[in-house]
């Protein structure tokens, strides 16, 4: 069994006390990682942080990231957002993390890291050489696949948000549907709990998607959360079993508070 952690949108800033909608960025991470830890019982195998990572897209906050990951001692695996600079991303934490795009070898699995993020843009974009990427993967895949993007690539009912989710998102689900070994698909961006599924052709199992909290706050909920607190920061919990299976647990914790 592999456990891959999904955290989300933590836009962090240069300044490591600065404010993002009223919350200190830097302190609700940590705060979400040592509230993941005590729930999970120890670490998990890899670290997902699903995009957003850099609010003022800064250099500085990037190494503000760099410096957690660092005294967390794990992999990583990263996405860009719309709230992100992909080439400082790229250089602050290349040697860390694997940054989208990319594929990441897990244990029987593999996990497929897609960049939706559009320099200027706050809705989400694949260009056409990174579909053609994944229809390689697609193609050449022996084992089960998690794939991860920061934008949601379906609506999921919140019309605030379904319009800058991913655009022109058909020929991305049309690939995932098709493959076989797609098990499932997680997002950012949404700052809520969500789960779906896209239908495959008969008798195949439907396709199931989930988007995560934020760790530093969250938007109006489109779905009931399960654990009933959704204005919890949270995150999300995966676990790849080896017989292709996914299982997921949400982790929702009390919002950071100065000691």
């Amino acid at each position: 069994m592999i456990r891959v952690l999904q955290l989300s949108d933590p836009h962090l800033l240069a300044d490591p006390g600065g404010l993002c909608r009223g919350r200190p960025a830097l302190a609700c991470l940590q705060h979400g990682w040592e509230q993941t830890l005590a729930q999970l019982g120890q670490p998990p195998d890899l670290l997902l942080i699903s995009g957003d990572l850099c609010q003022d897209e800064s250099w500085g906050g990037y190494i503000q990231l760099r410096q957690l990951l660092e005294r967390w001692e794990l992999p990583v695996a990263l996405l860009p957002g719309n709230h992100d600079h992909g080439a400082l991303l790229r250089a602050a934490l290349g040697r860390q993390a694997w940054i989208a795009p990319a594929r990441v070898p897990l244990a029987g699995w593999s996990l497929l890291l897609l960049s939706s993020h559009r320099p200027g843009a706050v809705a989400g974009w694949l260009d056409p050489a990174q579909l053609a990427w994944l229809r390689q993967q697609l193609a050449t895949a022996d084992q089960p696949l998690l794939v991860a993007l920061h934008h949601p690539p379906l609506a999921i009912g919140s019309p605030e948000l379904d319009r800058i989710a991913l655009q022109r998102p058909q020929e991305l689900l049309d690939l995932l549907r098709a493959s076989p070994w797609v098990r499932g698909v997680v997002f950012g961006h949404v700052h809520q709990h969500w789960q779906g599924e896209l239908l495959r052709p008969s008798p195949g199992p439907s396709l199931p998607l989930w988007g995560c909290p934020s760790t530093l706050a969250a938007f109006p909920a489109a779905q009931p959360c399960p654990l009933g607190r959704p204005n919890w920061p949270g995150g999300r919990c995966l676990q790849l079993a080896a017989d292709g299976g996914i299982t997921t647990r949400l982790l929702r914790w009390a919002p950071w508070r100065a000691a």
